[in-house]
């Protein structure tokens, strides 16, 4: 199995070759009147990934990841679209938060010990029914237990199994992906399974594998791609093992196996043992996103500032700007004015807690009260930034929503 390849229209330093002369016309022409800062998401954009997004998993149903997101109107409207099904959320309490609002089916992908929320869902029939909480270690299912033992209730408890690539042998084992589980092998799996089901109150729908080398690493090079297609194939390995050993050990089949991200979708989908993949940035596609082959970027959401100061010939001073991403503290992680075309953040200030100095080519000629637009590096995380988005088509503003803060959630 190989990562699959997509022709797709890209500029010369690899980001999407979106029209931004079009794209800030109709921004500026939506958002006139509206003070920055401010959040968009360009519908069309948004309507035509989620479209992609589907097409991609070829039949596989397809979890939103709610961290890419945090919007719950986005969310709503996304699953009402043929081919999506379910929620994986990022916190227990918004996991109930969520039930609470009508979702019927969430997978938490984290583990949690936060036993005021465990107990909130455990506590409410209606939730407990609906959410299924991740566990990679007995101690978090002790947690879970004791919750559905108070309440005399039934949780259901998906396996969180380890699916970074290791080259080599022993001392010289390279370990290729994001540290996550210590359960990697099928007889880990197994073992934790027949744990979990030990305590009574606990039922293991599933299990689920976060290939984050392959889903959420760009195709920056031959050395990249070669790395992805190889762990690909190890892991369609071990995780048909796995599958097999829990089912075993629980004596039933399993009806859960999640995995892959928004860069995966196509050979997550295509595995054997897979009921569903989970994907979230491709819905918004962040800068991270500007570099994968496997499909075209169609940015959806984008931040508006306005300028309030020229301190200088060849520079402009936005209000606010510091939406940096969460990751290793490197540019990728900035923030990227994308219309007026040219601007760049200052070396030594960059994207700045409350003002953001930009690089300012002759030919942007930016004056006070101008605004300019960005992208952010990742998907949910600028939407922490601010309570209420503004839903683009066109060039018009067809509805304001609020954010997760704009409805009190902040989960983490």
């Amino acid at each position: 199995m190989t990562v699959p390849t997509a022709a797709r229209r890209t500029a010369a330093d690899g980001s999407p070759r979106v029209d931004v002369r079009t794209l800030g016309q109709r921004l500026d022409a939506a958002t006139a009147g509206l003070p920055a800062p401010l959040v968009v998401v360009d519908l069309d954009a948004l309507d035509a990934n989620a479209d992609d997004v589907v097409r991609r998993a070829a039949g596989t149903p397809v979890r939103v990841a709610s961290k890419s997101v945090r919007v719950r109107h986005v969310l709503e409207r996304v699953l009402a679209r043929p081919g999506f099904a379910g929620v994986m959320a990022y916190a227990a309490a918004e996991a109930h938060w969520l039930v609470g609002h009508g979702v019927q089916d969430v997978l938490l992908g984290y583990p949690t010990v936060d036993t005021v929320a465990v107990d909130a869902v455990a506590a409410d029939p209606d939730a407990a029914r609906a959410v299924t909480f991740m566990v990679d270690d007995t101690a978090q299912a002790d947690l879970l237990a004791a919750a559905a033992h108070r309440h005399g209730r039934r949780l259901r408890v998906c396996l969180d199994v380890d699916a970074s690539l290791r080259v080599g042998r022993g001392p010289l084992t390279v370990h290729l992906g994001v540290r996550r589980s210590p359960v990697r092998t099928p007889r880990d799996a197994a073992v934790l399974a027949a744990a979990v089901e030990q305590r009574g109150s606990l039922e293991v729908r599933g299990v689920m594998f976060y290939e984050a080398q392959v889903a959420g690493l760009p195709d920056t090079s031959a050395a990249v791609r070669l790395v992805k297609a190889a762990s690909v194939r190890e892991l369609a390995r071990r995780r048909a093992d796995v599958v097999d050993a829990v089912a075993a050990a629980l004596g039933r089949p399993l009806d859960l196996v999640n995995s892959g991200g928004t860069g995966s979708l196509e050979v997550s989908a295509a595995a054997p043992a897979v009921t569903e993949v989970t994907a979230g940035s491709g819905l918004f596609v962040p800068t991270l996103f500007d570099g994968y082959l496997a499909f075209e970027p169609r940015p959806a959401a984008y931040f508006g500032l306005d300028v309030v100061r020229v301190p200088g010939e060849g520079w402009a001073t936005v209000f606010g700007g510091g939406y940096v991403a969460s990751g290793p503290a490197t540019p990728s992680r900035l923030p990227r004015p994308v219309w007026p075309t040219g601007l760049r953040l200052g070396a030594r200030e960059g994207a700045g807690e409350v003002q953001t100095p930009l690089r300012v080519p002759a030919r942007a000629d930016l004056r006070i009260g101008d605004r300019v637009w960005f992208r952010h590096a990742k998907a949910g995380e600028v939407m922490e930034r601010f309570a209420r988005v503004h839903l683009v088509r066109g060039d018009r503003v067809e509805t304001t929503v609020p954010t997760y803060r704009g409805e009190g959630v902040c989960a983490g």
